[in-house]
């Protein structure tokens, strides 16, 4: 998410670094910076190999025959490398510059975005490859049944493990399952814990489809209101290298495919570009 708030020559940088530091995917955000299209033309342009992600690109503001063209566009001039994320953000209200009558039931409303998208004509050109890749956001047990049956898989936020293993469950063996994990990666335990829990409270506090899905795993309204340091712990890795990496073989444990780490610090608005190269023999190990 700190792309958003970075010139373009800085995440040029970034990732370029990232792509040599062994890194095989980046995920961004689409927040209040670049939108979905234009972040992801930046960073597939200033890289060679790197899978990038958009996660995830808003439904309520940008029409299917739109996204359509351009996922193929990305996708013919990368040769596969982009993973088109779709999601609805703040699906329980309909923000100012929402399209008309795209917000609705998220299932429904993302099943109707799917079939416009897959509708869509242009002249571009069909990819040798069997198709496009997009994953969805999904956390309930009907979105991710939706992902699995009309996209590559499944893309969760916000999930402990116990989310990936009942996502895994859901889905079978076949989807991909690409999880969000946040870190809070310092070896101050009062400041980890600070991280972790502002990061938790955020969430709990503004996104009722994030409090939703924390109740079908168990979690109580006190443990959202506190937040509880069970829900703090479960939701996100903090302390030292030892402790990512043993969140992270959970999850893997658990049946994701790939783990996404979104480092917390104390100014969101910079990059965390110590904590990536430390955290960087993750992804060759």
């Amino acid at each position: 998410m700190a792309f958003d708030w970075q010139p373009a020559g800085l995440v040029r940088d970034a990732t370029a670094e990232l792509e040599e530091l062994g890194y095989g995917a980046v995920w961004y955000a689409e927040g209040l910076g670049r939108d979905a299209v234009s972040q992801a033309w930046l960073i597939l342009g200033n890289t060679r190999r790197l899978v990038v992600g958009a996660g995830v690109a808003n439904i309520a503001v940008r029409d299917p025959i739109a996204m359509a063209a351009a996922h193929r566009a990305l996708d013919d001039a990368y040769a596969g490398r982009f993973v088109l994320g779709l999601g609805g953000h703040r699906t329980h209200d309909t923000p100012a510059n929402a399209i008309p009558g795209r917000y609705g039931r998220p299932v429904q409303t993302m099943t109707a975005y799917l079939d416009a998208m897959d509708a869509a004509t242009t002249v571009l050109p069909e990819p040798t490859r069997p198709r496009r890749r997009r994953v969805l956001a999904a956390l309930g047990p009907k979105m991710t049944e939706l992902a699995a049956q009309r996209t590559e898989g499944a893309l969760p936020y916000f999930a402990p493990v116990e989310h990936t293993r009942r996502a895994r469950e859901a889905m079978g063996p076949g989807p991909l399952l690409a999880v969000e994990l946040a870190v809070a990666l310092t070896d101050e335990p009062d400041l980890a814990r600070r991280l972790a829990r502002d990061h938790v409270a955020y969430y709990t506090s503004t996104a009722p489809h994030q409090a939703a899905n924390l109740r079908r795993l168990g979690f109580s309204e006190q443990d959202m209101r506190g937040p509880s340091s069970t829900l703090v712990d479960a939701v996100v890795a903090h302390g030292n290298l030892d402790a990512v990496r043993t969140r992270v073989r959970e999850h893997l444990d658990a049946g994701a495919d790939h783990v996404c780490i979104q480092v917390l610090t104390a100014d969101p608005a910079t990059l965390p570009l110590h904590e990536w190269r430390e955290l960087a023999f993750l992804a060759t190990e």
